[in-house]
Order: C-alpha cells, then sequence, then structure tokens
C-alpha cells in the first residue's frame, strides 16, 4: 500500500529501479564466443584460491585496525521514560482525529472512497485552500530546512550551504497545485514539472484544516528541494539515521526521503501554529498536522513507513512537539 502523502518519490523511484534493471541486464549475461577460462581450469581455480585467501587477511587486519564509518557514527538513543511519553503523545494525536471537527481523514478512510470529481465542492474547496496556502507553505518550508540544517551541523559546510540555496530557488519556482481525479488520495511531485504539486481530490478534501494541509505541502516542497540529483542526501540521510536508531526501524534509503519530508511537514505546520495563536488548543492544531496516519489498516512498503511507525518516528526525532501535546493537554485538565 502506498501512503498517500508519500507518493512524490514515486517518479525518482522508477527511475532507480530502471537503472537497476539495466544493472542485472548488462551485467547478467555472459558472452558465449569467449572461453570462460584463458587456461587450465585447475590452475586458474588454485590461484584464484590463494588470491583469495590473501585478500581476506589484508581485509582482516584493515578491519581490525580502523573501525567502520557505520560504527564510528555516534548513535541516538531514547530513554524508557521519553519512549512512555512518545506513545502518550501518539495517544493525544489520534484521539484529536476522533473529537476534532476539521482532523485530517485517515489514509485507509480516504482510500477506502469512491473517487471524487474536481469540480465537487469538497475537492474545490480544498484545492483554493491549497493555493491560498502555497506561499506562505514555501517561507515555512524554507525556514524549516534550514533550521534541520543547522540541528544536523550541515550549516557550517559551504558545499552544503550552496546545495540549500539551490534547493531554496526550487522551492521558490513552485508556482501551483493541480487537482487530479485519478490521483485520488495522493499528493506527488514529478520533477519533469517541477513548479507543480498534483493533488489527489480525495486528498484535498481530506485534509480539513490549514495545518493539515501545511504539512502535506511542506512535505512535497521537500521533495522538490530535493531534486533529481538528490542535492540533499547528507541531511536526509542523517534524519533516516536518527530516526533508525530511535525507533529500532529501518529508516534508510527512500524511506529516510521520505521521513524527512514528513518531519519538515510538521515543522512547517508546527510554526505556523506558533505565528497563529487562537482559541483552538495547541494540542489539537498539533494533532492536525500528523493525524492522517492514525489508519486502523496499518500497513508500509519497501519505500515508506507504515502510517503509525510514520507517527512514532516523527515524534522521536522531534520530542519538543511531545511535550507541547502532552503539556497543553495536561494544562486543560487542571481546574
Amino acid at each position: 500500500m502506498n501512503i498517500s502523502c508519500k507518493e512524490s518519490g514515486q517518479y525518482r523511484n522508477a527511475v532507480a529501479s530502471g537503472r537497476r534493471m539495466r544493472l542485472r541486464l548488462l551485467g547478467g549475461q555472459l558472452d558465449p564466443t569467449r572461453p570462460r577460462y584463458g587456461t587450465d581450469p585447475i590452475v586458474v581455480c588454485g590461484r584464484n584460491l590463494l588470491l583469495v585467501a590473501l585478500i581476506l587477511v589484508f581485509l582482516s587486519t584493515a578491519l581490525a585496525q580502523k573501525p567502520s564509518s557505520h560504527s564510528s557514527r555516534p548513535h541516538a538513543s531514547i530513554s524508557p521514560e521519553a519512549k512512555a511519553l512518545l506513545e502518550e503523545a501518539i495517544g493525544v494525536v489520534c484521539t484529536q482525529a476522533k473529537l476534532d471537527p476539521k482532523s485530517s481523514i485517515a489514509i485507509d478512510e480516504m482510500q477506502a472512497r469512491p473517487s471524487l470529481p474536481v469540480q465537487s465542492p469538497e475537492a474545490r474547496a480544498g484545492a483554493e485552500r491549497a493555493q491560498r496556502l502555497l506561499p506562505l507553505t514555501k517561507s515555512l518550508m524554507i525556514a524549516s530546512l534550514q533550521e534541520l540544517a543547522t540541528e544536523y551541523g550541515f550549516r557550517k559546510s559551504p558545499n552544503f550551504q550552496q546545495r540549500i540555496k539551490q534547493a531554496i530557488a526550487r522551492v521558490n519556482s513552485v508556482k501551483r497545485v493541480r487537482p487530479d481525479m485519478d490521483s485520488r488520495d495522493n499528493a506527488s511531485v514529478y520533477l519533469s514539472r517541477p513548479h507543480v504539486i498534483t493533488f489527489g481530490t480525495i486528498f484535498l478534501a481530506g485534509l480539513r484544516s490549514d495545518e493539515g494541509m501545511i504539512s502535506v505541502l511542506a512535505h512535497e516542497l521537500m521533495h522538490i528541494a530535493d531534486g533529481d540529483n538528490d542535492s540533499l542526501r547528507p541531511l536526509v540521510a542523517a534524519v533516516g539515521n536518527k530516526a533508525s536508531d530511535l525507533t529500532g526501524l529501518d529508516i534508510h534509503g527512500q524511506r529516510s526521503e521520505e521521513i524527512a519530508c514528513d518531519l519538515i511537514g510538521a515543522m512547517a505546520a508546527r510554526a505556523y501554529i506558533t505565528s497563529t495563536p487562537g482559541y483552538e488548543s495547541i494540542a489539537r492544531r498539533l494533532a492536525r498536522s500528523i493525524q492522517h496516519n492514525c489508519v486502523e489498516l496499518d500497513e508500509g512498503d519497501e519505500d515508506h513507513l507504515s502510517p503509525r511507525s510514520t507517527i512514532r518516528a516523527l515524534l522521536a526525532l522531534n520530542p519538543e512537539l511531545v511535550r507541547e501535546l502532552i503539556n497543553d493537554r495536561e494544562e486543560r485538565k487542571l481546574p
């Protein structure tokens, strides 16, 4: 099952799959016109065994002297107390999904709904909200990207700063949201059309708040920022590594890009909430940015975490969001 707001990597995944297939085709065939052995096969085999033995001795010595890059990377961890708070925050998010009239519809529920015409009132209202919020979301997303680069230590690198500038230029070039009935409960970006974010009409109708819409728009903008050359890959990989350490889940490759995009979305929505105080509770508004993942049918795939695992990874990466979700609820219990 592909997760609705995580479809934006589809174009890039198709390209990568094509490369893997071409490598298999090119490397998996033997030329029948060439001899497999240039001399006696027994002699060659003996030489090969000796060569392999020498290589193994060399590698074992080198590995004993120098630790691998994976072992030298500092690993993040989460305490039992923090894990308990995280689970409590997940409960707040998914409880608000049932109580809040503006809550986002869960992804699995969206998928079960019939297709929605572009001109339907719900789809039109969603498209108007997305287009209205796009300029603001671009600013929020850029600020969140810069904040994340600072947090992970990339702002000091001149090379990465140049990548950030190029990423910001790509984000600023996005001009419109395109509703699409066939995309149903998905949102996507195609790097051949980097000025447009395509939204399924069911998804447009299912994101019933500004906070929910901003989080998904920022997610898609992060894909565009990364570009067709994966220019933000070091930052994306760092986010994925930390999420893997904190949750014990396998969050690498395309999964790391998806969780980085989700994190940027949650950060952008939180910045919006901070800058626009209102009468609604902070917990309710924060929950809207990730509650479309409060599913009953919790399935992921090779490129995407399951929706509920996505919530868990996002909150593990953002303990401040956990505290705000829980503290706001506790304050409202006081007489």
